[in-house]
């Protein structure tokens, strides 16, 4: 069985009050804020295959899942807390890596590994990842927000990573994952969310880890409303940085891990934001129809066809 996890010890000046080492950990919330917590599985044989992700590339993704949430409330990560369950003859190699990638994700955004939990598993590697992190009181972005007339945003590229699983899928070249780090490597827009909550840009918000598709609708169920999403506005990922990818992922594919906002058509929405492109790609509509504008003008139904759970 591989060696336990070591976690922070927390400190007085951190938001980790108390880590490893007690029956709980402490956390220190600002002043004037809200706690926000989210909760991730990352699962073999569901979003990863050790045969095509390096451990590096598991850890950074298993935290990015829960980090990338928090960005899209426009909050402040302040620590995360892992659970693993490892398979008995899982090399310690391995975990070393995974936790390795993990925790270079995480100093990059100061958040701390305050605790968790380790056991065996008989089927793969599980592992699950609950991120604190807080807002200012009231501030935080809902999907609930969005109003007809809105303007909808999305931040960077879309399609990268569906485009990349599709290659490893097909089994029909090699690459360096470095080359295709939207689908490795994936970046949380923090510091766009912070933006977007500071200057009151966003009236909504969720981010793209189920597909464009799926999250509009999810966004569109919570307030209430409809959309249109113009095809030819879509901001298409490139392959090698050459070639574009193909509609399907870029409006379906998940795990962009990029945020999808809406504001109102009164504010002026900047085109870069904390150096990410955003994008206009819509509009929020009355009723609770969703429709993609086609090229030649003709508006179809928008079918939800990005990841859902337990789906058949």
């Amino acid at each position: 069985m591989p060696q336990p996890l070591r976690f922070s010890k927390g400190g007085k000046n951190l938001p980790v009050v108390v880590g490893i080492g007690d029956d709980a950990s402490v956390l220190r919330v600002p002043k004037d804020h809200e706690i926000l917590v989210t909760t991730d599985f990352s699962l073999e044989g569901i979003h990863f295959r050790q045969e095509w992700h390096p451990p590096e590339s598991v850890g950074h993704r298993c935290l990015a899942r829960g980090l990338s949430d928090v960005a899209a409330m426009g909050g402040e990560p302040m620590a995360a807390f892992l659970t693993l369950a490892l398979p008995a003859k899982l090399p310690q190699k391995w975990v070393d890596q995974f936790l390795r990638g993990l925790l270079k994700l995480a100093k990059r955004f100061n958040v701390q590994l305050a605790g968790g939990d380790t056991a065996e598993s008989p089927h793969g590697v599980m592992a699950d990842i609950v991120v604190v992190g807080s807002v200012p009181r009231g501030r935080a972005i809902l999907r609930s927000g969005a109003h007809p007339g809105d303007r909808i945003y999305v931040t960077g590229q879309l399609g990268g990573s569906a485009a990349a699983l599709a290659l490893l899928r097909s089994g029909k070249r090699r690459f360096d994952p470095k080359n295709f780090s939207s689908h490795f490597f994936p970046e949380p827009r923090i510091e766009v969310g912070r933006v977007l909550r500071e200057k009151r840009i966003a009236m909504s918000m969720t981010d793209l880890s189920d597909g464009l598709s799926t999250d509009i609708s999810h966004l569109c169920e919570e307030s209430g409303c409809g959309a249109e999403i113009r095809e030819e506005a879509i901001p298409r990922a490139r392959i090698d940085k050459r070639r574009e990818v193909d509609l399907d992922p870029a409006l379906h594919g998940g795990e962009d891990y990029e945020l999808l906002f809406t504001a109102s058509s009164k504010t002026r929405v900047p085109n870069r934001i904390a150096g990410i492109k955003t994008t206009e790609i819509g509009e929020i509509t009355g009723g609770r129809r969703l429709t993609l504008r086609k090229a030649s003008g003709v508006n179809v139904t928008l079918e939800p066809r990005g990841w859902e759970h337990f789906r058949s």
